[in-house]
């Protein structure tokens, strides 16, 4: 089932989408109750029934999780060629311990960084000129735990949806650490709706990205080098893992600094990333 957050006449809902039919079914749910849990709300109770069907072309779409709770976790270098490319790049402070990580590197974005399908990311040059994006498919927690094991791991998903982890590459170099290059205002575009995770097939779906509709990023999440159970028995080893909690998985080869020289990300741009089994994420750049 794809379930998403819209604004429809002034007031937040979410609800079931039919893809074919281009509209969304607004669950019964009190008026505004996904403000900033989005479709989260939804977890532990049961499925409210839907009412009238509304055109996708009529409602705002939002975030599947406009406000996460806290920080969304983030995997870094979780590809072999991204890995590569991004150790080669002068960027990657991680690179010294060798290009492919033996556990998962783990780093967050701030919850004002996301922003919905449809809105524009904003460059702000006298902060950055070295703009980065980045395709990765997104866990959404429906189950909390502390130490989980991998092999009990997928019982804690709840859906899936795709973030575009856009970087401040030269923020990324200076401070040795990822939070402020990734966590700017806007760098956290999700959407356009989250996936329940019996729909969703981890063992083959592709991920790609195209910049000004040139293909950039064109792989497969089966070649996760960490793959999505081990991610979150690593990131619940000692942290308690709460329904709500968002982890993007990482990205492919082909961002803007695999190139020669890089093409980062400039005013006027278009990105979209597509997932399959999830949909097309589409966002504009413009300066800030």
């Amino acid at each position: 089932m794809k379930v998403a957050v819209f604004e429809w006449n002034g007031i937040r809902r979410v609800g079931q989408v039919d893809e074919a039919a281009q509209t969304v079914a607004p669950f019964d749910l009190p008026l505004d109750a996904a403000r900033e849990a989005g479709v989260t709300v939804l977890i532990d109770r049961p499925l409210p029934p839907t009412g009238t069907p509304i055109a996708l072309s009529d409602v705002t779409l939002c975030a599947p999780v406009p406000r996460p709770r806290r920080n969304v976790f983030c995997v870094g270098k979780n590809y072999h060629e991204h890995a590569q490319e991004f150790s080669s790049s002068g960027f990657d402070s991680s690179a010294a311990k060798g290009a492919v990580p033996e556990h998962p590197i783990v780093f967050s974005k701030t919850p004002e960084s996301v922003i919905a399908a449809g809105a524009p990311v904003k460059i702000d040059p006298s902060v950055s000129e070295a703009i980065d994006y980045e395709a990765e498919l997104t866990v959404i927690i429906g189950k909390g735990g502390r130490n989980i094991r991998a092999e009990d791991a997928l019982s804690h998903v709840w859906g899936y949806t795709i973030v575009n982890d856009v970087t401040a590459r030269d923020l990324q170099g200076q401070h040795s650490q990822w939070l402020i290059g990734k966590s700017q205002d806007s760098f956290c575009p999700m959407g356009p709706w989250a996936v329940t995770a019996d729909e969703m097939n981890l063992d083959d779906a592709a991920i790609r990205c195209w910049i000004n509709g040139e293909l950039r990023q064109d792989s497969n999440i089966k070649l996760l080098i960490f793959d999505v159970p081990t991610i979150i028995a690593a990131i619940s080893n000692g942290l308690t893992l709460m329904p709500g909690d968002v982890i993007a998985t990482g990205t492919p080869a082909g961002v803007g600094i695999g190139f020669n020289p890089p093409k980062y990300l400039k005013p006027g741009d278009k990105m979209s990333v597509e997932i399959k089994g999830i949909g097309r994420l589409d966002n504009p750049v413009e300066a800030f």
